[in-house]
């Protein structure tokens, strides 16, 4: 079906799968009031003489997650294309717009990247960078690393993860890569809404596929930071494309088995958490209190663990909307 597309608009100011180091910009049209013939320039790097696997690294598929750009920007620095075995494509900030907003979602339109996939030649910014990420960045990869954080609006235990998946080989091989990736924790994970999802387009074409949750709360810490630059070397390490063993021992594995795992709002206010990150919660045990902001004297509304697990993720700022996601519950995975 992508052969009847029209082509892509972007336009790589890099060999895709030319050698060496190399830096440049996917140049994407953008026109605009304050530059009628202007474009998004989208930072990327190729990296290594192709003799061997690929591996894609991205960040910034929101564009308030840090830890990602960090240790990207910094690794595509760094990389001896000579220490190589194959090629490294790296994409430190996938959605540049939101990147450089320092917001979730493209300030040009609204969009989310990662519900966007596979995306359109013919769609928003946001679509189009889906687009060629897809039909051009993808299908070159043999395994791809996809880092994520909370953002502004949640926090989690740092973790790496992959999904369940259909062909158990493919998913055995993401574990695999997890595993090495050698974050504190490791997550088996079922996505409560996956359409659009750059994962899910990834899967799809069979790739060996490995995501993240390193934080949150709009920054990135000294720690989250140092576990995303060893993460993605580990990784490439994996894969072969650079020489030794991963560093580290592979986290302590958890799962989220079902929406059960999932916590949400119905009402709005200042929420007040019983449990912290990584600590244990029973069944029927409170984790979250939110207490109405528009009078005194009335009772908070409790929200209770469904399942025995421990607390992974919590919504970040004390202040909560009706429909929010509250805090995520995984279980220790068998």
């Amino acid at each position: 079906m992508s052969d009847l597309l029209p082509p892509s608009p972007v336009t790589p100011t890099v060999d895709l799968d030319g050698g060496g180091a190399q830096h440049g910009y996917l140049r994407l049209p953008y026109s605009r009031d304050d530059s009628a013939w202007g474009s998004v320039m989208i930072p990327i790097a190729v990296i290594g003489d192709g003799d061997g696997p690929t591996a894609l690294l991205t960040g910034g598929n929101h564009g308030d997650e840090y830890e990602g750009p960090i240790a990207l920007f910094e690794l595509a620095r760094e990389l001896d294309p000579a220490a190589v075995r194959g090629r490294v494509i790296i994409l430190p900030a996938m959605n540049y717009p939101a990147f450089r907003a320092g917001t979730r979602t493209s300030p040009i339109d609204r969009g989310n990247l990662n519900r966007s996939f596979p995306g359109s030649p013919t769609g928003t910014v946001t679509g189009k960078i889906a687009d060629f990420v897809t039909r051009h960045l993808v299908p070159r990869a043999d395994i791809v690393l996809d880092f994520h954080s909370g953002g502004r609006t949640l926090d989690f235990l740092p973790y790496a993860a992959a999904h369940e998946l259909d062909d158990k080989e493919q998913e055995r091989r993401s574990f695999e890569a997890v595993a090495a990736f050698a974050a504190p924790y490791a997550m088996r994970m079922r996505e409560i809404d996956a359409v659009g999802m750059f994962d899910t387009t990834v899967e799809a074409m069979g790739k060996v596929f490995v995501t993240t949750e390193l934080g949150g709360g709009g920054t990135a810490s000294a720690t989250t930071a140092a576990i995303a630059r060893r993460g993605a070397r580990n990784v490439l390490k994996h894969a072969g494309i650079l020489a030794g063993d991963p560093e580290g021992a592979p986290g302590r594995f958890l799962a989220m088995p079902s929406p059960d795992c999932f916590a949400f709002a119905e009402n709005a206010g200042l929420v007040a958490f019983a449990r912290d990150l990584g600590e244990p919660v029973a069944r029927g045990e409170v984790i979250a209190r939110i207490h109405p902001v528009d009078r005194t004297g009335a009772a908070p509304a409790e929200i209770r663990a469904a399942l025995d697990g421990v607390l992974a993720a919590r919504h970040f700022p004390g202040l909560v909307q009706q429909g929010d996601c509250l805090f995520v519950i995984a279980t220790t995975a068998s």
